[in-house]
């Protein structure tokens, strides 16, 4: 039970990486203390199409890594 956990465990945590890699970039300026991007720093728009699904994607995956590594800690600690 350990070692499948500890697998799924990596396994996520690749995909993870990748995960966040392939999410597009929400503020196209580098520096957000440029008076370009301030504007757009506390600007809030509803992701649509490709990047909603990366946010739930991405989120449902964090969680699911959270509770796979806190059910480890827990496994190993006995």
């Amino acid at each position: 039970m350990y070692n499948i956990l500890l697998t799924a465990l990596l396994v996520m945590s690749v995909i993870l990486i990748i995960a966040i890699f392939m999410q597009p970039q929400k503020n196209p300026s580098s520096n957000v203390f440029d008076s370009s991007g301030s504007e757009a720093l506390f600007e809030r728009t509803k992701a649509r199409g490709f990047e909603a699904f990366m946010e739930r994607f991405t989120g449902i995956l964090i969680f699911l890594w959270l509770l796979d590594a806190l059910v480890l800690a827990i496994l190993s600690s006995k």
